[in-house]
């Protein structure tokens, strides 16, 4: 059953400017920029007040009504992004063979190695905005750091999967490098 009209809004706190230009999202706060195109989507995207945005879809289906709150999401996390930032923290998993992470490049990108005591160096690039560094609180830890909810969690998300075990039973097999925490920084 199509819904005639529906619509949802966010409150925009103060020290953060956003502007919209034809379904493109430009958030800029304290701690940087961040753009999104919401073009794929047909809804609409406009300013009620100075300080709040409307989301409106008109005759949309339940997928389609689905998207306002998708928005208003996306939207709500790059405003938490420039104002206070993300954090994730990883922690290596390992029975026998420890693994030695080095970090490359001031944080840009991470080598992986001597994980199941493998010749082969893992390598991952870091997206861009996000910065990786070894905790110095904790042992076996990385962090994660950066303005963008989707780059940090990719980040964190590719640095898991290029160390899957292969060939052995993955029940027994537990290494690897997973997160065990995720953190809104605060400014």
């Amino acid at each position: 059953m199509k819904d005639i009209y529906k619509d949802d809004e966010l409150t925009i706190p103060t020290g953060v400017n956003v502007s919209v230009k034809a379904r493109s999202v430009t958030v800029t706060g304290p701690r940087g920029e961040l753009k999104k195109d919401f073009g794929h989507l047909s809804i609409e995207i406009k300013f009620q007040s100075k300080d709040k945005l409307k989301f409106v879809v008109h005759h949309g289906l339940r997928k389609h009504v689905a998207c306002i709150r998708t928005v208003r999401s996306l939207i709500n996390n790059m405003i938490t992004g420039v104002t206070k930032g993300f954090e994730y923290k990883m922690r290596y998993v390992y029975a026998h063979f420890p693994i030695n992470c080095i970090i490359n490049n001031g944080g840009k990108d991470v080598e992986i190695r001597n994980f199941l005591g493998q010749k082969v160096v893992f390598r991952v690039k870091m997206r861009e905005g996000v910065l990786v560094e070894s905790s110095k609180a904790q042992k076996d830890e990385l962090v994660l750091t950066g303005n963008d909810l989707e780059a940090v969690s990719q980040c964190a998300a590719d640095i898991q999967q290029s160390c899957l075990v292969k060939n052995k039973d993955i029940r027994k097999f537990l290494d690897g490098i997973y997160v065990s925490e995720r953190n809104v920084l605060e400014a």
